[in-house]
C-alpha cells in the first residue's frame, strides 16, 4: 500500500510541475531551444521555479517507491501524472471534461489496472551481468540521441513530441538505475556507491531529460508533448527493469496478453487526455509564439500545413518586422482604404488624360 500512495503521490506532483513549467517555457526566447541558455533564462520565472518545486518532490517520491516497489509497479503508477496535469489545466483553462476525457481518463485507469493485477510484477531476479546491462543502457541512449536528431528536422510541433518522446525514455532508464543505486546503498553502503557510475547516471539522465523536455515545452502545446513523455517513461522503465534490474511478469499467454492490452490502453488513454481542449496551450497562444498571426488558425481551430503546425519553423515576430519595415519606409504610402497613394494617383492622371482626350474628340 505503502508503494501505491508514494507512487500516486510522486504522480500528483510530476502532473502540477509539468504544467507549470510548460506554462513559463512558452515565454522563453526560441533562439535558446534545446540550448543549456534556456536553463538559465527559465530559472528567472517563479512560475517555473514553482513548478521544479513540484517536479523535485515528485522524484524525491518516486525514488521512496522506487526503493520499496518493482520499477514494472511503479512505472504504470506514475503515468497517472496526466490525470494531476488535467486537473490543474482544467482550472488554467476552465474547460469541462466531457465525454473524451472521461474516456481517457478510463482507459488511463483501466490500462494501469490491467497491467498490474495480469504481470503481478515482482522482483528477486538474478541481476543481469555488465554486457547486458550496457546493452540496454546504450540501447535507451541511442534511441534517444536518433529521436533528438529527427526531431531537429521537423516542424516545431513535431519536433517538440519527438523531444518529449526523447526525455521519456531517459526517465525511464533514470528510474531503472535510481532503484539500482537505493538497492546498492542498502547491501554495500554509501562509499561503494559513490564508487559506482549508476548514481552519476541518474544526475545526467534528469539534467538532460530536463532540457529535452523543457525544449520540448517551449516548442509546442502542452497536449503536443506530455502525452508523449508520459508513455515513453514507463514503457522504457519497464524494459530497463526486466532487462537488467531482474524485474519478473507473468509470460503466461494470458497474462502476456492482458499485459499488452494494458500497456495499449494506458498509451491511448494518456494520447486522449493529453490532446483533450483542457490541457493549455491554445492555438492561438502558439501561433503567436511562433510569429504566425492570430487570423492564420482555421475556423475548426487545427493548424494548417503552412502555419504552426507543419510549417517552417519561425522565429517570434519575423514576419511581423518585415511587414513593418516595409510599411515604415515612407512616410504613409499607403491611403485608409490600403490602396497604395502612388496607384490611386497614376489612375487619377490616367482617366484625366482619357477625359481630355474624349473632349478633344467631340470637339474637332
Amino acid at each position: 500500500m505503502a508503494v501505491f500512495l508514494l507512487a500516486l503521490s510522486a504522480a500528483c506532483c510530476l502532473g502540477l510541475g509539468f504544467v507549470l513549467q510548460q506554462h513559463a517555457a512558452q515565454r522563453a526566447p526560441r533562439a535558446d531551444m534545446l540550448r543549456w541558455r534556456l536553463l538559465l533564462d527559465l530559472v528567472r520565472m517563479p512560475e517555473w521555479l514553482l513548478g521544479t518545486g513540484f517536479m523535485v518532490g515528485g522524484l524525491l517520491l518516486s525514488a521512496l517507491a522506487l526503493h520499496q516497489g518493482e520499477v514494472s509497479l511503479v512505472e504504470p503508477l506514475l503515468a497517472t501524472n496526466l490525470l494531476f496535469a488535467m486537473a490543474l489545466s482544467r482550472v488554467l483553462t476552465r474547460q469541462t471534461l466531457g465525454r473524451s476525457g472521461w474516456a481517457g481518463v478510463l482507459l488511463l485507469g483501466l490500462g494501469v489496472t490491467a497491467f498490474i493485477v495480469a504481470g503481478q510484477p515482482t522482483g528477486g531476479g538474478p541481476p543481469a551481468g555488465e554486457l547486458r546491462h550496457w546493452l540496454v543502457v546504450g540501447t535507451v541512449v541511442g534511441l534517444t540521441l536518433l529521436l533528438v536528431t529527427l526531431a531537429r528536422r521537423l516542424p516545431l510541433f513535431e519536433e517538440a513530441t519527438l523531444l518529449a518522446l526523447a526525455a521519456g525514455l531517459l526517465y525511464g532508464l533514470q528510474d531503472a538505475l535510481t532503484r539500482t543505486t537505493t538497492q546498492r546503498l542498502d547491501h554495500s553502503g554509501l562509499a561503494v556507491v559513490l564508487r559506482s557510475w549508476q548514481p552519476y547516471a541518474v544526475v545526467v539522465a534528469g539534467v538532460v531529460g530536463l532540457l529535452l523536455v523543457q525544449s520540448a515545452f517551449e516548442a509546442a502545446p502542452l497536449r503536443m508533448s506530455l502525452p508523449a513523455l508520459t508513455a515513453a517513461q514507463p514503457l522504457s522503465g519497464i524494459a530497463c527493469a526486466v532487462g537488467f534490474l531482474g524485474d519478473r511478469l507473468r509470460v503466461t499467454p494470458g497474462a502476456l496478453a492482458w499485459e499488452a492490452a494494458g500497456l495499449v490502453a494506458i498509451v491511448i488513454g494518456v494520447i486522449v487526455i493529453g490532446r483533450h481542449p483542457a490541457m493549455p496551450g491554445s492555438v492561438r497562444e502558439t501561433l503567436e509564439n511562433i510569429g504566425a498571426p492570430p487570423g492564420n488558425e482555421s475556423a475548426g481551430g487545427d493548424v494548417g500545413p503552412d502555419q504552426g503546425g507543419g510549417g517552417s519553423k519561425r522565429t517570434a515576430g519575423s514576419d511581423g518586422n518585415d511587414d513593418g519595415d516595409d510599411h515604415g519606409s515612407d512616410a504613409d504610402p499607403y491611403d485608409g482604404t490600403g490602396t497604395s497613394t502612388s496607384t490611386s494617383t497614376s489612375t487619377s492622371t490616367s482617366t484625366s488624360t482619357s477625359t481630355s482626350a474624349d473632349a478633344n474628340g467631340k470637339g474637332e
